[in-house]
């Protein structure tokens, strides 16, 4: 009797271990495929950054360290970069990782469809080569010193070229069972409630992962997900809603952690993105009058509860890159009414000037709507709300180009080519999610960005980039409203977890295992 009891108990204890190496997360997005290559968007990296990797990894500082290419070197002066790739790494289906890998999805997948990759990229990188399965040379014109810090798994994944080659990589039915070289690979996906990683038993990286499955749930309501969190059904989540932090900051079960990014960058910008085709928007008086009449304090504290600051242009306040002395647009609802009377645009019956639609997903922005439509009603801008789920109004904004005015979060690196350049440039206007929304055209701004990218030198880079604000300032071809600045939230008994990286559970235990 004695030896079927201590069975009994080894057989618990192991259930019990076992279940230990199962961390649940939980986001408010479920992504519509899990290829980051082909997209910028925050919850594709959320849960496919742990299938795969990039050529760089970042680490919390941004500096780069050794991923798929364990060392490289600098060569010309920066117009040449080498990378030796780390040998016998496999795709999670076996196959080798390979030069040919990395070659293939730069030049027919990033350089396409990968807004912030193929805005920095383009026009500066001239070829990519591979003298062998276990190197790869990129080639620019002139200097091009960003570049390592936008070869990590958010910026530039690399795909399995055997399993993407002539295909079209925006429908290719691997995007929904994805087959990386990243710590957890592809397990299940049930639709609308959660996917399911498993752990990559032949990761590069021995030792790792720790935890032998990954469940992501799709929560799409933040207060429920926080509730979740504090009754130790998640063990992880992503974003805490700000009215939920109090509650949760006196959960002794919970940590919070402070986290400026988003899956996309080092910051995030939470922007209202106007079509400049737009009749009302193409008239740069409507545009000031409109950025006039939105009261950006009342947005960071009502909605965002005060984390993070007011934004005053497309690259954030913490970066050096930051020009303090751009226009700021206050808000001034008398200056807002005088600058639409000058435009041309009276009121009419019932006070209303015009309408203009506001094509947002409601599970991140759903009280913006509100607030935005009653701060515009007193300038005369009758604001139609145009709520859609976050993947519909991804299409119409950026692919299909059929909006007034979209929303998105926009974030970046700790460089402004990566995440701004992409906005701004255009050469990146097309059917491509989060490129140049608002169809933006200024041969200044491209120079600038052109010529800020070719510099090596810092301070002279910071100064072309201030000049680019001071031009883009006067243009106004976004409205900038808050840096954000939210919480992630986990349970104490998780521990490694590394917040900066779209990876965050690589090194993670649960409950000491």
């Amino acid at each position: 009797m004695k030896r079927v009891f201590c069975l009994g108990l080894a057989v618990l204890l192991g259930i019990a271990l076992a279940q230990n190496r199962v961390l649940v997360a939980a986001t408010t997005n479920e992504p519509p495929h899990l290829n980051p290559a082909i997209t910028t968007a925050g919850n594709v990296n959320t849960v496919a950054g742990s299938i795969f990797n990039g050529l760089v990894g970042l680490d919390a500082n941004a500096n780069p360290v050794p991923e798929l290419a364990e060392r490289w070197e600098v060569r010309d002066n920066g117009k040449t970069y080498v990378f030796f790739l780390r040998q016998g790494v496999r795709w999670h289906d076996g196959q080798p990782f390979s030069a040919a890998d990395v070659k293939f999805t730069f030049e027919e997948v990033l350089l396409k469809f990968h807004a912030r990759t193929r805005a920095g990229l383009e026009g500066a990188l001239t070829r990519i080569e591979t003298p062998n399965a276990s190197t790869v040379v990129f080639r620019f014109a002139n200097p091009y010193a960003p570049l390592l810090r936008r070869l990590d798994n958010i910026e530039a994944p690399i795909l399995p070229r055997h399993l993407y080659q002539g295909s079209d990589p925006l429908n290719n039915p691997v995007n929904q069972r994805p087959i990386g070289t990243g710590p957890f690979r592809f397990g299940e996906w049930q639709r609308g409630q959660q996917a399911v990683l498993l752990k990559n038993e032949n990761y590069w990286r021995q030792g790792f992962p720790r935890l032998d499955r990954v469940v992501y749930r799709f929560i799409p309501s933040t207060s429920a997900a926080a509730a979740a969190l504090e009754r130790g059904e998640i063990d992880y989540l992503w974003g805490v809603g700000g009215a939920d932090i109090a509650r949760l900051r006196q959960v002794q079960t919970v940590r919070l952690e402070r986290n400026p990014a988003g899956a996309g960058g080092s910051y995030c910008v939470n922007t209202l993105v106007p079509n400049l085709r737009n009749p009302y928007f193409r008239n740069p008086r409507v545009r000031q009058a409109f950025y006039h009449a939105i009261n950006r304090e009342f947005i960071l504290e009502r909605i965002h509860f005060g984390q993070g600051r007011v934004a005053r242009g497309p690259i954030a306040s913490t970066l050096p890159f930051f020009d303090p002395n751009i226009p700021t647009y206050a808000f001034d609802v008398e200056r807002a009414n005088q600058l639409l009377d000058a435009a041309g645009f009276p009121r009419r019956a019932g006070g209303v000037r015009f309408q203009i639609r506001f094509t947002f997903a409601p599970g991140n922005f759903g009280s913006l709507g509100d607030v935005l439509k009653d701060q515009l009603r007193q300038v005369g801008i009758d604001l139609v709300l145009e709520p859609l789920d976050f993947n519909a109004a991804v299409d119409k904004v950026y692919i299909r180009k059929d909006f007034d005015l979209g929303v998105a979060s926009l974030c970046g690196g700790p460089d402004p080519d990566i995440g701004v350049k992409r906005l701004l440039t255009s050469r990146n206007i097309g059917p491509i999610a989060f490129s140049n929304g608002s169809l933006y055209v200024n041969p200044l701004v491209d120079a600038l960005l052109d010529r800020a990218v070719q510099t090596v030198d810092n301070e002279r880079r910071i100064a072309l980039y201030r000049q680019l604000q001071q031009a883009v300032a006067r243009d106004l071809p976004y409205f900038w409203l808050v840096e954000t600045e939210g919480y992630r939230g986990y349970r104490t008994a998780v521990q490694g977890i590394q917040i900066w990286r779209s990876n965050a559970f690589e090194n993670a235990t649960v409950g000491g295992n």
